[in-house]
């Protein structure tokens, strides 16, 4: 199986260029959905150790639906698919030029929740033109075991969010481990409460926010990914879910900018326009590196072929 890696903001992809699964006819959103029934012992040994690990988010390039995109692909980790994914949408446009693929200037992405922009505004820098994002519900609280009330939005990005204005903890590297228990503990809380998302989604992902640590910036993430691992970029679809948030509240006009920093200190840029729905156009620019060109080897003897899971 080839397949290429690149970081984004720290946060890893890893595209899977040949050797995927045969996932037959049908549209992209019929073809995810047929990944993730059938596919994911094929998932957990792309992204999984011994290859890989809990940060890697997969991308599989498939033939898209409208012949006019550059791709069409379907992102997962080891648990499920993933709607949409900005970090890896980032790195995917910094691949397929690393490629050459495409070009710089703008093309199209067909994934399982939409078509999506790209703007490769050079070799190592994309800016990423999301699908409509919105708030579901505002200042939802939840009872956390061991911490008390917490409250947050719940919002869609691309992938449902909780998003909590202020974290009880700082958000430094030092404190990864007590982030990432919290963010587990919210979620396992709302799950408790009955919170969801639209028609009953799984919010799988939880952001916490906090003041910024770098100049110019306007804030700082933690954001807690669904397979239990925190991401190191500032998180695409996060970052899309708070736009809409933002401009829900009336904190941020359309068009102006937004500087949204992870928790290691990465930035990406952001902006939006208003949906035609009454949520936002998100647009994300950061910049990837690939970091490898290679060939993932499954020897039918190796007892984690098909990844570690515990």
């Amino acid at each position: 199986m080839r397949v290429i890696d690149s970081h984004t903001a720290g946060e890893p992809t890893r595209v899977v260029l040949e050797g995927g699964p045969d996932l037959g006819a049908g549209t992209l959103a019929e073809r995810a959905a047929r990944l993730e029934a059938e596919h994911l012992d094929f998932c957990a040994s792309v992204v999984l150790e011994p290859r890989g690990h809990d940060a890697i988010i997969g991308a599989l390039l498939v033939p898209p639906d409208d012949p006019e995109c550059a791709a069409g692909v379907i992102y997962f980790n080891n648990l499920q698919n993933l709607g949409m994914c900005g970090h890896a949408t980032i790195g995917l446009g910094v691949t397929l030029a690393h490629l050459g693929r495409i070009q710089p200037g703008r093309h199209r992405l067909d994934t399982p929740v939409g078509e999506v922009g790209i703007d490769l505004l050079d070799a190592n820098t994309v800016s990423v033109v999301n699908v409509e994002s919105y708030r579901l519900a505002k200042d939802v609280a939840v009872q956390v075991d061991g911490v008390g009330q917490v409250t947050g939005d719940v919002a869609w990005g691309g992938n449902w969010f909780f998003l909590v204005k202020d974290s009880p903890i700082a958000l430094t590297g030092a404190n990864i481990r007590p982030l990432t228990d919290l963010t587990l503990k919210i979620r396992n809380a709302l799950d408790e409460a009955g919170v969801t998302g639209k028609d009953g989604a799984w919010i799988d992902h939880i952001e916490l926010f906090g003041p910024p640590a770098t100049a110019g910036a306007d804030s700082r993430n933690f954001v807690l990914c669904p397979g239990g691992a925190y991401d190191r970029s500032p998180c695409g679809t996060g970052c899309s879910a708070k736009l809409a948030c933002l401009a829900a509240d009336g904190l941020l006009a359309p068009g102006a900018d937004y500087i949204q920093e992870s928790v290691i200190g990465s930035i990406y840029k952001l902006s939006y326009q208003p949906g035609r729905n009454g949520g936002v156009i998100p647009t994300i620019t950061g910049d990837a590196y690939v970091t490898s060109d290679a060939t993932l080897i499954f020897n039918p003897t190796d007892p984690y072929r098909s990844g570690i899971r515990l």
